[in-house]
C-alpha cells in the first residue's frame, strides 16, 4: 500500500469513526425510545461548544473540561429532553408524528440557543481532544459498539431493552420500567452526540449551523443499519469515510472534475440519499399528527388586521423596509408548506431546497447562463424558474408515493441536503451571480408593494386548492390516507400534485427573496433553513392560509429586531413542546354554520336508519350485458417470509346476494380481504371482477372500478364534516357525476340529522355509518364491509342488517367479514368459515 493511500485511509478511519460513534447513539435512542432523534446533530454542536467554552475560555485542563462535558453534560441533555419533552410526548401523541415534530423542535432550539449564546461565526479553535491518530479514534468506537452490542443481547437490562421495542405496554404490564429504560437511551444517545461533537469540532467549522447539519447528513449509517445492527452502522461509517477519502485523489479534467470534487467531500450525502430514497423505509406509520387546525376559519377582522399590518411597510424607509422586504416572499415558500404538509398530510423537510433552486435558476435566466435557453428579462426569468422547478418536486414527491411516517422525512431531508451540497455549495454553479430588480422597481417600496400583490394572488390560489373536490380529496388523504385510497382517491397522484405544487410555490417565494436581497446567498436556503420553516408553519397551524404569514414575520422580524438566532429559539420552543401547546390557529372557530361537535351516546345513535333503495340502476349499457360474476378470489396464496396467511383461497361474491366469512381470529379472513380491496398483493393467484384480472389493480382504482369496502376501524376524515366525508366517496367512485347520490347514501345510513358535524366528534356507531355512506355514495356494484358490527349495540346492529338487506335486494354484492353471528345468520345468504388460511366450509 502507497503512502498515500495509507495516509488516506487513516484520514478516512477518522472521520468514521465519528460517523460510526452518531450511527450508535442513533441507534440506541431509537430502540429504546422509538424516536429518530434529528437533533442529535445539534446536541453534538453544544457539546463541543462547552468543551470550547470550558477548555479556551474559563482555562480548565482539557481532561476535566472532558469528563465534565461528557459525563455531566451531554448525558444531562439527554435526561432533560427526555423529561420535558420526549416523555409528554410519548404520552399525549404516541405516534412517531408528535416526536418527530419535537425532534425537529429541539433541533431548531439548540441551533437558535447556540446562535444567540456563542453568536454565529466559526470557531477554529476548538480542542482536540484524542489527538491525531485514527487508529485511537477507531479504538474508541469499536469498543463501545461491542459493549453495546453484549449489553443488549446478554444482560438483563439489555432484554429489558429488547422487549420495550417490541412492545412498550406489554414491557410496562411485565413489570419493566419503560420510562427508564428510556431515559437510559435518551441520557446514551446523548452521550455519543457529545462525544461525536468534541471529536469531530477541530477537524470542521464550528458554528451553530455547519456542525449539526454535518452530523444530519450522516445519519445515512443508521438508516442503512435499519436502525438496528450496530455492526452494520459501523462497518457502513467506515467504508463511507476511507470511500470519501481515497476519491480526494482523483482530479479528473473537464465537466466531471467538480463533479468528482463534490462527491469527494459530501459522499456521506450521497449515501444519506442512497438510504432515504432506495433502502426500505424506517418507520412506516404516518408521522404527523392529524391537523387540529383543519376547518379553521380566518374571522374576516383577521384577515383586514393581516392586511392592514402587512401595509404598514409601505411608510417605512431605509433598512426597516429593505428588511421587510422580505416578509411577503418568505410568506409565499412557508405557503408552500400548508399545500404539501397542512393540506395534504406530507412531511416537506427540503422546502429550501426548492427555494433556492427558484432564486439560483431566475439569477442563472436573467444572466443568460442557464444552458440552453436565452437570458430573459426578470419578470420572465422568475416564471421561467417557478416551471422548471416545479417538475423537481417529484425529487420528493415520487418517494412519498410508498413511504411514510419517518421515511418520508429522511427522504426529503435527504434531497435537500443533497441539493444544498451538490448545488448551492458548489461554485460552478453559484459563483458570480448577481439578481437585480425588474427595471422599475428598483425602489423597495414599489418591489415591496408588487410582493404583496403576487403574495395575494398565491393565497388565493392555494384557497381555491383548499376547496371543492381537489380540496376534500387533499383533506381525505391528509386525514386517513388508506381511507382516500378505499374512497377512490387517486393517493400517488395527488400526492404528485401537492409536491409539485409546493415546490412551484417555493420557487416562486424564493425567486421573490432572491430579487428582493438582490443577491443569491446559499446559507439562506440551507437544509437547516428548511427545518426552522417546516417546524413554523406546523406550530402556528398547517393548515391554516394566515400561519405563513404569522410564521414569516416572526422569523424576519426576531432575527432583524434581536440577534441572530431568536426565531430559530422561540419557533424551536413552540415545536419542542407541540404535543402540549396547540398551534394558535386551532383556536380559530370553525366555518360559518357548522355546529360544534356533539357526542351521542353509545346506545343512542344520531338518527335511525331508514333504509331506502341505494341507487336507481345504473343507464342501460349500449350492447349485450356482460355476464354477472362478481369478484372472485382463484387459488390466492399470500405469504409473509415464511409464515403462509392464506392458502390456495377460492371464494366467489355474487351480485345481488351477502357474502359472509367467519372463523377465529388468524383465520385469514382480514388477509383475504385485504387481497380482494386491493390492499395486499397475493403471492400467487388471481383476484377477478367479472372475469377480468384485477390482481395488480391498487385499491383506489378498484373503487373506481366498483369495488368499495370499509374499515375494522372507521375510515373516516374528521377535519370534514359528515357529508363531506360521503362527498368524497360520491365524487371518486365508480359513477362520479351523480348529483343525487350523496343525499341517497345519507338517507340511507340515517345521517342526514348530523351531515353538518365535523366527524371527528361522533360516536362508534355513527362513523360506522359514516363509512358505510362514504363507500355506497360512489354507487360500488360489490361492497367489501369489514367488521360493520363492531362496537355497535343490538339496536344499531339491526338497523345495519336492514341497510345490507336493501343492497343486496338492489344487486350489491355484499361481502362481510363478521364475528357477531346473529348478524350473519340475519343477513348472509352463503357463509364461508376460514381456518388456518383457508375456506373449510
Amino acid at each position: 500500500m502507497s503512502s498515500l493511500t495509507y495516509d488516506l485511509v487513516l484520514a478516512g478511519l477518522a472521520v468514521g469513526s465519528a460517523a460510526a460513534l452518531t450511527g450508535i447513539g442513533l441507534i440506541v435512542t431509537y430502540r429504546a425510545t422509538g424516536v429518530l432523534n434529528l437533533a442529535h446533530g445539534a446536541v453534538a454542536m453544544v457539546c463541543a461548544y462547552v468543551l470550547r467554552n470550558l477548555v479556551v475560555e474559563w482555562g480548565w485542563p482539557l481532561p476535566l473540561a472532558a469528563c465534565v462535558t461528557l459525563l455531566l453534560v451531554a448525558p444531562g441533555i439527554g435526561l432533560v429532553l427526555d423529561r420535558a419533552v420526549f416523555r409528554p410526548a410519548s404520552v399525549l401523541g404516541p405516534d412517531p408524528a408528535t416526536t418527530l415534530v419535537a425532534s425537529i423542535g429541539v433541533f431548531v432550539l439548540l441551533v437558535g440557543g447556540a446562535a444567540l449564546v456563542w453568536g454565529t461565526g466559526a470557531r477554529a479553535d476548538a480542542p482536540v481532544l484524542l489527538g491525531d491518530d485514527p487508529w485511537v479514534h477507531l479504538a474508541t468506537v469499536v469498543p463501545v459498539a461491542v459493549a453495546i452490542g453484549a449489553v443488549t443481547r446478554w444482560t438483563g437490562p439489555g432484554r429489558d431493552l429488547r422487549a420495550v421495542v417490541d412492545d412498550r405496554e406489554l414491557a410496562a404490564l411485565g413489570g419493566i420500567d419503560a420510562d427508564r429504560v428510556a431515559a437510559a437511551g435518551w441520557a446514551f444517545g446523548s452521550f455519543t452526540a457529545g462525544l461525536t461533537g468534541v471529536l469531530l469540532a477541530p477537524y470542521v467549522r464550528l458554528d451553530p449551523y455547519g456542525l449539526p447539519l454535518l452530523v444530519v447528513e450522516v445519519i445515512a449509517v443508521a438508516v442503512a443499519a435499519r436502525m438496528r445492527s450496530l455492526p452494520v452502522a459501523v462497518g457502513t461509517a467506515l467504508a463511507v469515510g476511507v470511500a470519501q477519502a481515497q476519491l480526494t485523489r482523483f482530479h479528473p479534467e473537464g465537466w466531471a472534475g467538480p463533479l468528482v470534487q463534490a462527491v469527494a467531500t459530501n459522499l456521506f450525502v450521497v449515501a444519506l440519499l442512497v438510504a432515504a430514497l432506495v433502502l426500505p423505509g424506517v418507520g412506516a406509520r404516518d408521522a404527523l399528527p392529524r391537523a387540529s387546525t383543519a376547518g379553521a376559519r380566518v374571522p374576516p377582522g383577521l384577515w383586514v388586521a393581516a392586511g392592514v399590518l402587512f401595509l404598514l411597510p409601505l411608510g417605512l424607509a431605509g433598512d426597516d423596509l429593505r428588511t421587510a422586504v422580505q416578509v411577503p416572499a418568505l410568506a409565499v415558500v412557508l405557503l408552500s408548506l400548508v399545500v404539501v404538509t397542512g393540506r395534504g398530510g406530507q412531511i416537506a423537510l427540503g422546502q429550501a431546497a426548492y427555494a433556492g433552486l427558484g432564486a439560483l435558476f431566475t439569477a442563472l435566466l436573467a444572466a443568460g447562463r442557464f444552458p440552453g435557453l436565452p437570458r430573459l428579462a426578470e419578470p420572465a426569468a422568475l416564471l421561467a424558474a417557478v416551471v422548471l422547478v416545479a417538475p423537481l418536486g417529484l425529487l420528493t414527491g415520487w418517494p412519498a408515493i410508498r413511504r411514510h411516517g419517518l421515511a418520508l422525512a429522511l427522504a426529503t431531508l435527504a434531497v435537500g441536503v443533497a441539493v444544498s451540497r451538490f448545488v448551492f455549495a458548489q461554485p460552478y454553479a453559484t459563483a458570480g451571480l448577481v439578481l437585480s430588480r425588474p427595471a422599475g422597481l428598483a425602489s423597495d417600496r414599489a418591489y415591496y408593494a408588487v410582493e404583496l400583490a403576487v403574495l395575494a394572488g398565491a393565497l388565493l390560489l392555494v384557497a381555491a386548492l383548499r376547496r371543492g373536490r381537489t380540496g376534500r380529496a387533499l383533506a381525505a388523504l391528509r386525514d386517513h390516507e388508506a381511507g382516500a385510497g378505499a374512497a377512490g382517491v387517486r393517493v400517488p397522484a395527488l400526492k404528485l400534485l401537492a409536491f409539485v405544487a409546493g415546490a412551484a410555490l417555493a420557487a416562486l417565494g424564493g425567486g421573490l427573496l432572491g430579487m428582493g436581497v438582490q443577491a443569491f446567498d446559499p446559507a439562506a436556503y440551507d437544509p437547516v433553513r428548511g427545518l426552522l420553516w417546516f417546524a413554523a408553519v406546523l406550530v402556528l397551524g398547517a393548515d391554516s392560509l394566515l400561519s405563513p404569514l404569522v410564521a414569516a414575520a416572526l422569523l424576519v422580524g426576531l432575527d432583524a429586531g434581536a440577534r441572530g438566532g431568536a426565531a430559530a429559539a422561540v419557533i424551536g420552543l413552540l415545536a419542542a413542546f407541540t404535543a402540549r401547546v396547540p398551534p394558535p390557529a386551532s383556536l380559530l372557530p370553525s366555518s360559518p354554520g357548522t355546529p360544534r361537535p356533539r357526542r351521542t351516546g353509545p346506545g343512542r345513535p344520531a338518527a335511525a336508519p331508514v333504509p331506502a333503495s341505494p341507487h336507481p340502476p345504473a343507464p342501460p349499457a349500449t350492447g349485450p350485458a356482460p355476464p354477472a360474476r362478481g369478484l372472485e378470489a382463484l387459488g390466492v396464496t399470500l405469504r409473509y417470509g415464511e409464515f403462509t396467511a392464506l392458502d390456495r383461497v377460492d371464494l366467489l361474491v355474487a351480485p345481488g346476494r351477502v357474502t359472509a366469512l367467519v372463523g377465529p381470529n388468524g383465520a385469514g379472513k382480514s388477509s383475504l380481504f385485504h387481497c380482494l380491496a386491493g390492499t395486499a398483493r397475493p403471492s400467487a393467484g388471481r383476484v377477478r371482477l367479472d372475469g377480468t384480472d384485477i390482481t395488480g389493480r391498487p385499491a383506489h382504482a378498484r373503487t373506481r372500478l366498483g369495488v368499495a369496502r370499509t374499515f375494522q376501524e372507521p375510515a373516516v376524515f374528521p377535519s370534514l364534516s359528515v357529508e363531506d366525508n360521503v362527498r368524497v366517496g360520491g365524487e371518486q367512485g365508480r359513477v362520479r357525476d351523480d348529483p343525487h347520490a350523496v343525499e341517497r347514501a345519507l338517507r340511507l345510513l340515517g345521517l342526514t340529522g348530523v351531515r353538518h358535524l365535523p366527524a371527528g366528534g361522533l360516536a362508534t356507531g355513527t362513523l360506522r355509518r359514516v363509512d358505510v355512506a362514504r363507500a355506497v355514495a360512489g354507487r360500488p356494484h360489490t361492497l367489501l364491509l369489514d367488521e360493520p358490527a363492531a362496537g355497535l349495540d343490538a339496536a344499531e346492529t339491526a338497523a345495519l342488517a336492514r341497510v345490507l338487506k336493501a343492497l343486496a335486494a338492489d344487486g350489491t354484492a355484499v361481502l362481510v367479514v363478521e364475528h357477531d353471528p346473529d348478524l350473519v345468520a340475519d343477513v348472509a345468504d352463503t357463509v364461508h368459515v376460514m381456518e388456518a388460511g383457508r375456506i373449510v366450509s
